[in-house]
């Protein structure tokens, strides 16, 4: 078990960076006090681990979505 290996996949990515960005973007247009500082850690780290392509939960569970079929289509 790698700490920093690729184990997060095409969809899966595209998903964090979005939900990532999304959660910053909520965070800084007016939430309440504390809603503010979860929502810009929880963004923080999806936004990080979707560029990055790893995510250290992942890999303590032995999990990977790299490689996977999306959404249950087949590979071309």
């Amino acid at each position: 078990m790698k700490l920093f290996e690729k184990n997060v996949g095409g969809l899966d990515r595209v998903l964090r960076v979005l939900f990532g960005l999304g959660f910053l973007y909520y965070s800084f247009a007016g939430l309440a006090a504390p809603l503010i500082y979860i929502g810009i850690i929880l963004g923080a780290i999806l936004l990080f681990t979707g560029l990055m392509g790893t995510c250290t939960l992942y890999s303590l569970f032995g999990i990977s979505t790299v490689g996977k079929p999306c959404c249950g289509l087949p590979r071309k």
